[in-house]
């Protein structure tokens, strides 16, 4: 075994101390301009953050990215909350919710009640690119979704059909329609009436460039030609290239009238970390929900879930929601996995 002397441990380390500092600054100099990229999405966007950082690894613009990450959830008919097998409003058709934001031209496009179209994400990017529009609805959508070549397809899957028509049966005793012989469906179908399942996915590239997307199929059973939060720029998606991006996911209504995302990026502008914006964001939602009692429980809290989602110009992300127990999806360059959000209330078990 060979000895080091303490004087001679002292010489190499601090040789080895500069070696590093001058490699470091070396590697800093060599990296300036290229920033961390980071894509975060709701729980539901695992697969949607992996594609996202695929896509920007080979140098995609970021708003390709994510939407290209979110087309995997609006294709996929086993996710009824988005796209193709979301599930339909009250009178059994699927309309579908879109906004896209662009950080470096501060531009944005959305769509809203859009019908056959199974990628709605895609028709934002166009109102935002080919048209004088920042947001188009029901059959001015499609048609000019039409017009730029997108085939009309079914949107509703037998699987969200059948959810529909136990929730329609079961709706009342008072009607014509009967419900089948089972215990088990009543109790099914109430997990989905406050459904407000949505994808949001932001991403941050390495040239320090922000983009993100929120595409839905809105409230289950809604009322024909309702529209959230998901294609209000502003309320569902907000970003700000100097500052940051946030999106949301959960009730639409309580975030239009609190223009959350935008509330967040503000908060991340004043120099609060994405996490603490997104919990400051629901603090005030809460103080404004008081005067609706009808979104209240017995014990005075909201009777609602909501979700934030958010990263800042330096590459710092963070999520929070109304309630514990939610997860949110994060690629960091090194490993894609869901993380715990924070929370402003602990669920009653």
């Amino acid at each position: 075994m060979v000895k080091i002397s303490r004087r001679d441990f002292i010489k190499n380390g601090l040789t080895l101390g500069a070696a590093g500092f001058f490699l470091n600054n070396s590697l800093l100099v060599q990296g300036q301009g290229e920033k961390r990229m980071i894509v975060i999405a709701s729980s539901n966007g695992l697969k949607a953050t992996e594609k996202a950082m695929e896509l920007l690894r080979q140098g995609y613009d970021p708003l390709d990215a994510v939407i290209a990450g979110v087309n995997i959830v609006e294709e996929d008919p086993e996710d009824t909350s988005v796209g193709y097998g979301g599930l339909p409003n009250e009178e059994g058709e699927v309309e579908l919710d879109a906004s896209v934001m662009h950080g470096p031209t501060h531009n944005a496009g959305a769509v809203a009640a859009l019908k056959g179209i199974k990628t709605p994400s895609k028709v934002a990017k166009l109102v935002m690119e080919r048209c004088d529009h920042a947001l188009l609805v029901g059959e001015g959508a499609l048609k000019f979704a039409r017009a730029h070549g997108f085939k009309e397809e079914n949107l509703l899957t037998d699987k969200a059909r059948e959810i529909w028509l136990r929730w329609k049966e079961t709706l009342s005793d008072r009607d014509n329609w009967f419900p089948p012989k089972s215990e088990k469906l009543p109790a099914e179908v109430r997990s989905f009436v406050e459904s407000y399942g949505t994808i949001n996915c932001l991403a941050l590239d390495s040239h320090g460039n922000l983009a993100g997307v929120t595409t839905t199929s809105g409230l289950a059973f809604k009322l024909p030609g309702r529209v959230g939060d998901s294609p209000i720029i502003g309320a569902g998606l907000y970003v700000d290239n100097d500052v940051g991006a946030a999106g949301s996911t959960g009730r639409g209504e309580a975030n239009i009238l609190n223009c959350g995302s935008f509330q967040v990026v503000s908060f991340m502008a004043q120099g609060f970390s994405p996490e603490e914006a997104c919990l400051k964001t629901l603090e005030k939602i809460v103080q404004k929900t008081k005067f609706q009692p009808h979104l209240l429980q017995s014990d005075g809290l909201p009777r609602f879930g909501l979700n934030f989602y958010a990263i800042n110009k330096k590459g710092e992300f963070g999520s929070a929601s109304m309630w514990s127990g939610a997860y949110y999806a994060v690629h960091d360059g090194r490993e894609n996995k869901l993380r715990e959000a924070a929370y402003l209330f602990k669920r009653k078990k």
